[in-house]
């Protein structure tokens, strides 16, 4: 149950800026439920159902992504947008998928409060629920093609120990690098399971122009900002460092915006709190929740211009460090060791999206019998019924709203 070999060069006339983006308007638009659901619909919509990229490579950048510091889910979609059509199916990729979660969240933030009173929470439930089946549907998915061997699922049930003793972003970090280790010793003579070859055509000297280029605005921001007194410069500073210091995006980067934006004084607690709530609503990524903080800042810019500069900030570092990796790891994948090595590292995964299924998907989102019947038929829908995934979220939804007034 492994791949066809075959060889995917970037921007091969593939694709265009306008497929790419009709593509991922639709996955910013339905993709809820953070960033372990959201590498679930792009599986779906992009492995499954249009093929752009066959299962083992995209485990390949999955794992590549977890590796880096940013929004993790936000890297992957960048790069499957990259492999597509180039440089502009990238930044396709990323406004169609940005965009739809912003421009609610800068909504909000102009007093557009539609998530208030019991309607808008039984929404919230519902589509906390319908990540649940998701994220179950990737991992039966991802488990039936990356862990086809007793030794692979072991890799994988080793991955979810070391989260279970860690429970951190760190642990992540550590559960693929032990299952990379333990497939080159368990997987080295797999010759079934070879690797797609992925070709994004970057040049090393790009590569390394973009790696700098992140060093550099990491290092100079802060002194520039201090320097010059500049609140532009000292926002974005702000929102840049929060990208570049966070492993595994999501929720992960709320402590560092807390800091950044509440101890500063720029914005009060309660406004804080009231758009982290409202970004848990949104589909799209947590990241976006940058958008509402630029807006609601109380020191100039703020309002549009204000959650523009915050969200080019927060997103940048991370799109900088998979640009500077990508050429290398090319290279990297062509060395004999570097197949079992992936094997390892995509088992990994799996038992990274197993452990994410039970803890926060499915423990923050099934509280009762009526939410875990919700979550059930929501499986059932997506896995037996082949039924759409933004079928499956209006679905959802609406069952929340029941379960809330009911």
């Amino acid at each position: 149950m492994t791949d066809h070999v075959h060889t995917v060069h970037a921007g091969a006339a593939q694709g265009s800026f306008g497929e790419v983006f009709r593509v991922f308007l639709k996955l910013g638009l339905t993709s809820f439920g953070g960033p372990i659901a959201h590498l679930g619909y792009f599986r779906a919509e992009l492995v499954e159902r249009r093929r752009w990229i066959g299962e083992s490579g995209y485990a390949d950048l999955v794992a590549l992504c977890q590796f880096l510091p940013g929004p993790a889910s936000s890297q992957v979609g960048f790069a499957l947008g990259f492999l597509r059509a180039g440089l502009p199916g990238a930044l396709a990729a990323f406004l169609a998928f940005t965009l739809p979660s912003a421009i609610l969240l800068l909504a909000f933030a102009y007093g557009a409060d539609v998530f208030g009173g019991p309607i808008g929470h039984g929404v919230i439930t519902g589509l906390k629920i319908v990540a649940v089946a998701i994220v179950a549907q990737a991992v039966w998915g991802m488990a039936r093609s990356l862990c086809p061997d007793r030794e692979r699922a072991t890799i994988a049930l080793g991955a979810v120990l070391v989260l279970v003793v860690s429970g951190s972003a760190l642990g992540q970090i550590a559960a693929i690098v032990l299952g990379a280790l333990a497939g080159l010793v368990w997987s080295r003579g797999d010759a079934a399971a070879a690797p797609n070859h992925l070709s994004f055509g970057i040049p090393r000297k790009i590569g390394v122009a973009c790696l700098a280029l992140f060093a550099v605005l990491l290092i100079g921001l802060p002194l520039l900002a201090t320097g010059t007194g500049s609140q532009s410069l000292a926002l974005f500073d702000a929102f840049y460092r929060s990208g570049s210091l966070v492993f595994g995006g999501g929720h992960v980067v709320l402590p560092l915006l807390e800091a950044e934006t509440v101890r500063t004084g720029w914005v009060s607690p309660d406004a804080f709190l009231a758009g982290y709530g409202a970004a848990q609503a949104m589909p799209g990524p947590l990241f976006t929740f940058a958008a509402y903080l630029g807006a609601v800042l109380g020191p100039a810019p703020n309002g549009a211009v204000g959650a523009t500069i915050a969200l080019v900030a927060i997103f940048l570092p991370g799109f900088l460090l998979l640009l500077g990796a990508l050429p290398f790891w090319d290279a990297l994948r062509a060395r004999p060791s570097v197949p079992a090595l992936m094997r390892g590292a995509n088992a990994a995964v799996v038992g990274i999206l197993g452990a994410a299924l039970y803890n926060p998907v499915f423990t923050s989102a099934v509280v009762d019998q009526q939410s875990f019947a919700l979550a059930l038929t929501c499986v059932v829908l997506l896995m037996i019924w082949k039924a759409p995934p933004w079928l499956v979220v209006l679905f959802g939804g609406l069952g929340g709203v029941a379960i809330g007034i009911g």
